[in-house]
């Protein structure tokens, strides 16, 4: 069960309380009792699925619809098929049906996934008391009221309160590891009226309710709850696409308006409009001029819709979904002690790897093994570090004898060990010596567990001796322990604690305090009352402990050590060089934190470190201390030289992070905190709770700059933050699988962030910005002749190009080289990409998506499209005679555009690769090729299922020609120059950092070709093989 069910957002605002009655066993109450009211709770069903069998279509085409891209496609298509357009509607349904087709099949396989999953929690059986009896049933078909029976090591299947339990005190452990990571066992303890109640019997004859304690089941229940709902998570280049899009729509419904009012105006004239051999019919007279003006806007929309890609969607999936292969079949990234390799689950951030900003990292198992080591005592002052002969001298004792534990024994009819009338466990052993040595050991009795919980930082035990004392001892953090100690050898401890803990050792205190038996009595009374507190259980028992554990004598200190990630310095040290500050949250206490943070060099010992700790605020007010901070920072930011690291506190945000009511002067807190985390290259935040790990990341996501944050850990504590930042990472640790499965992508260890960043990220983004900007630009060079030829043909929506050039344009002539770019471009090589992490910096604030780049493609695009247009129609402007003596006519015309079209994008997309593996050449190539061996075929022979024959022997009868081939030749050279020299004059006088590698690696690999190649082939053949093979 609960407290009264609150309703977790992310920062843990809103609380909402229901009081509900239970009937136990699902009876209905005696008679004379209150009005029975039935109340409907929703079944035991746990569902993360986004779709139904049935609501599948309905729902993933509008998901799909509300993309902008797919939207107009659709408004496109149904125009073809109302009105008398100059395109068939095949043109744009087809592509069309395509994407939404490949989309559907891949969210549909994601969701049956998640219904499989879904389905085994929901099967599995759970056993169920019912008139005395217990039945085997489904969890899904648990009610609420429904008295459960669960065993040893099983799951729980909703929330439920204890009746009673197995032992006799009523009390049982629970691990919730699913729910907040912890792997500890916490106590829970069953109702005082109930816990009586032992066989199935019992609880048949059980009449009652129970009020304002909730249960829940299915999707109510405190892990439904916990699920922050996954968004979809959006990349910064999928919102530079769509911005990208909105131009082309302007532009595109800019070239129509133009058109279509250069038409009337041209019309205007008597003879224009109505020529003597194209009369009009009186239906057409009829029609009113706005309607005929519409018609024809939408008729032109139609013709130039080309320019907005449709099958730029489809070739982004399918780069994101194939591209995300290349991080799981990363030989690097495979972990051989945990057979793991890198995991994607989310296929639609890879450039957003390329993009990180801000890295939000755990520390206990992230940047450390988890793996705790002891290191050394200290007892009464005196430290015992543990060599060998002392430790064996005790493993020998604990390991050498034959002693073995009975529960109570009969001997002649005598009971032995029974004791007060409880069952004692007793040892018996060949030899009483043994015997003796080891009930040394066991001479308290346990009476009282206080047990630990993070906010006290401490747990305890009250036990009994043989001889009748009662003590009461207790271990936790340093910082819980000493303020309650009163005497022991404490400046001795401290000192040695403080040392340990610099040494980034681990450390927790031990204490004891005796209690008298007038003592013991109050303490039992005080638990007992919190325990059975229906209001307030939890603040009732914290301030039952705090008046326990207190006047301790201080027993000594451990220190343990949890030793750093293989590498994981040098990863830190990678990502700060390459322009990202790397933010360590943890909830490990302030000394420890900091050793680790400068044994993995997130703090150097140049860093000048800034404290915002609970210690400096009860000093001085949080408002002094901020400010003194921001004027420190501010003060030396004109010298430019000082390292800065901040170190706050679990407590301190807090209170950094609320809004204060009564003073509105407080309000800005957050804008002077995050002015000082801007402005510090490292940041340490310690005594986090896990809720706090989110608040911060969502805190640094909604400042003003709106940085890409990277958040990584592998504890489910771990998870809200993962799901709060841009890019979540899980690590495949020892605490679970929860923020693997939770993240969207997982590594074996934190050392593969740095590939993962540093090369896969860099590759992703580089390859998909060339994507996005080289599709608007093929497509303006497609359609941008199509709008000057309408100067030419009285504006009447004439197409320039036959109907399958204009369909097969985008999809099959000019779409897999640019494909196979965007999955295997390297631009630099590998190696130097991981040498040179500053590389990355040149990528960063989406660089190659901003506006004047997009605006030089579509500048290039416009260019290109003149060339072509002018450059063919002044060449057979002086009626070029064929060899024959024939005139070429306007299909003849189009086709020649549309072939130095199709060849000068294809050769722009060879001028930009830097990457050549046998695969681009075949792909770049045989493109062409097949547009060649297409075209002639289409006009070779008459295609009887066509209604019109107007393509045939137009292109053989084009290349009979001489004038021609040479005017091909010529224009795809012109359209290509200015972008040759363009890159030529950039890289001599403005070269970027890539650039002047790029030209190093060239020098490099004249002289030394053969091993350059092989090194990058072995990888990329592998790939390149499943790339052809999934085409």
């Amino acid at each position: 069960g609960r407290q009264p069910g609150s309703k977790w957002n992310c920062a843990g605002e809103e609380n909402w309380v229901d009081t509900r009655t239970v009937y136990i066993g699902n009876k209905e109450p005696p008679p004379g009792a209150e009005a029975y009211i039935p109340q409907r709770y929703p079944d035991n069903r746990i569902i993360s699925s986004k779709y139904t069998f049935w609501n599948f279509f309905p729902k993933n085409l509008f998901e799909q619809f509300r993309r902008i891209a797919n939207f107009y496609f659709l408004i496109i298509f149904l125009v073809q098929l109302i009105i008398d357009t100059p395109t068939s509607p095949i043109t744009s349904g087809l592509p069309l049906f395509f994407v939404i087709t490949v989309t559907a099949i891949k969210q549909g396989y994601e969701d049956w996934l998640r219904h499989k999953a879904d389905n085994a929690i929901n099967q599995c059986p759970v056993h169920e008391v019912q008139h005395g009896k217990v039945i085997r049933k489904q969890s899904r078909k648990l009610r609420v009221g429904d008295v459960v029976l669960i065993k040893e090591d099983e799951t729980f299947p909703c929330d439920l309160i204890l009746l009673s339990t197995s032992r006799e005190d009523g009390t049982c452990f629970v691990t919730t590891a699913s729910l907040d990571g912890e792997s500890s066992h916490k106590t829970y303890y069953a109702v005082q009226d109930t816990k009586a109640f032992i066989t199935e019997e019992d609880f048949d004859t059980l009449q009652a309710s129970i009020e304002s304690v909730a249960i829940y089941t299915g999707m109510e229940t405190k892990m439904a709850l916990n699920y922050q709902s996954k968004s979809q998570k959006r990349s910064a280049v999928e919102k530079s696409m769509n911005a990208y899009l909105i131009v082309y729509l302007c532009i595109l419904i800019s070239k129509a308006l133009i058109n279509t009012v250069l038409k009337y105006v041209w019309q205007a004239d008597p003879d224009k409009d109505e020529p003597f051999y194209n009369q009009k019919t009186d239906t057409e007279r009829q029609r009113h001029i706005l309607i005929r003006a519409f018609t024809d806007f939408l008729a032109f929309m139609v013709l130039f819709n080309y320019i907005i890609p449709v099958s730029m969607y489809v070739t982004v999936e399918m780069q994101k979904f194939l591209g995300s292969y290349f991080i799981m079949w990363d030989d690097e990234m495979f972990d051989e002690e945990l057979g793991e390799r890198a995991q994607v689950n989310t296929s639609d951030l890879n450039e957003e790897l390329g993009q990180v900003e801000y890295v939000f990292t755990d520390k206990t198992g992230t940047l450390t093994e988890n793996n705790m080591e002891f290191i050394e005592c200290c007892v009464d002052g005196y430290v015992y570090v543990p060599d060998e002969s002392e430790e064996l001298f005790f493993r020998a004792l604990c390991l050498c004898h034959t002693v073995q534990v009975k529960e109570e024994e009969t001997v002649d009819g005598i009971k032995m060990g029974i004791h007060q009338n409880k069952a004692t466990s007793f040892y018996i052993s060949s030899s009483p010596d043994e015997v003796a040595l080891v009930e040394g050991m066991k001479r308290f009795e346990l009476l009282e567990v206080l047990t630990f919980d993070s906010v006290r930082r401490r747990m305890s035990v009250i036990v009994r001796s043989t001889t009748g004392e009662y003590y009461l001892f207790c271990k936790g953090a340093d910082s819980s322990i000493f303020p309650r100690v009163i005497s022991g050898k404490v400046e001795q401890v401290k000192a040695r604690v403080e040392h340990n803990a610099v040494e980034g050792l681990r450390t927790l205190c031990v204490a004891y305090r005796k209690l008298s038996v007038a003592q013991y009595e109050e303490t039992c009374h005080l638990l007992n009352s919190a325990k059975l507190a229906l209001q307030d259980r939890d603040r009732k028992l914290a301030e039952a402990y705090d008046l326990i554990e207190k006047d301790f004598v201080l027993l000594g200190a451990t220190a343990v050590e949890d030793r750093l990630q293989d590498k994981a310095a040098d990863t830190i040290e990678s990502l700060q060089k390459a322009g990202m500050k790397v933010w360590v949250l943890t909830g490990d206490k302030m000394e420890t934190a900091a050793a680790t943070c400068y044994a993995s060099k997130l703090f150097r010992r140049s860093t000048q470190i800034l404290e915002l700790t609970t210690k400096r605020t009860e000093e001085q007010s949080l408002h002094d201390v901020l400010f003194d901070l921001s004027k420190t920072v501010l003060r030396h930011l004109s010298a430019d030289c000082v390292d800065y690291g901040l170190i706050i506190d679990g407590a301190t945000l807090s209170a950094v992070l609320k809004p204060s009511q009564e003073d509105s002067s407080q309000g800005n807190y957050k804008e002077i905190f995050l002015e000082i985390c801007r402005n510090c290259s490292a940041v340490l935040c310690c005594r986090m709770a896990p809720l706090q790990k989110a608040q911060i990341v969502k805190l640094i996501k909604s400042s003003p700059e709106h940085p890409i944050t990277l958040a990584i850990g592998d504890g489910a504590n771990d998870v809200s933050m993962i799901l709060e930042a841009h890019v979540g990472i899980g690590i495949m640790g020892k605490e679970g699988r929860q923020a693997a499965r939770n993240s969207d992508y997982a590594i074996p260890k934190f050392k593969h962030l740095k590939k993962m960043l540093l090369v896969h990220g860099h590759y992703y983004y580089i390859r998909i910005s060339e994507l996005v900007q080289y599709f608007f630009y093929k497509n303006v060079a497609f359609i941008f002749p199509q709008f000057l030829y309408q100067f030419f043909c009285g504006f009447s929506q004439q197409p320039l190009y036959d109907t399958a050039y204009l369909t097969l344009y985008n999809i099959s002539f000019t779409s897999l080289p640019i494909l196979l770019f965007s999955l295997i471009e390297q631009h630099i090589n590998m190696d130097i990409l991981k040498k040179d992490p500053s590389l990355y910096r040149d990528i960063a604030k989406n660089s190659l998506l901003r506006w004047p780049i997009f605006i030089y493609w579509t500048f290039l695009g416009v260019f290109d499209a003149v060339v072509f247009f002018f450059g063919s129609y002044f060449l057979f402007n002086n009626s070029t005679f064929t060899s024959n003596g024939q005139m070429f006519g306007n299909w003849t015309f189009g086709t020649l555009v549309f072939t130095v079209l199709v060849f000068t994008v294809t050769l722009k997309l060879a001028l930009d690769t830097h990457y050549w593996t046998w695969i681009n050449h075949f792909v770049i190539w045989g493109s062409l090729l097949f547009f060649v061996i297409f075209s002639l075929l289409w006009g070779g022979i008459i295609w009887p299922f066509l209604n019109y024959q107007r393509m045939y022997y137009v292109f053989i009868q084009m290349l009979s020609s001489g004038p021609a081939w040479l005017s091909i030749i010529l224009l795809i050279v012109i359209s290509l120059l200015p972008d040759v020299v363009k890159k030529v004059i950039c890289r001599a006088l403005w070269p970027t950092t890539t650039e002047r590698i790029q030209v190093g690696e060239h020098t490099h690999t004249h002289t030394n070709t053969y091993t350059h190649t092989h090194t990058h082939a072995h990888i990329m053949h592998r790939s390149t093989c499943l790339h052809l093979h999934t085409h």
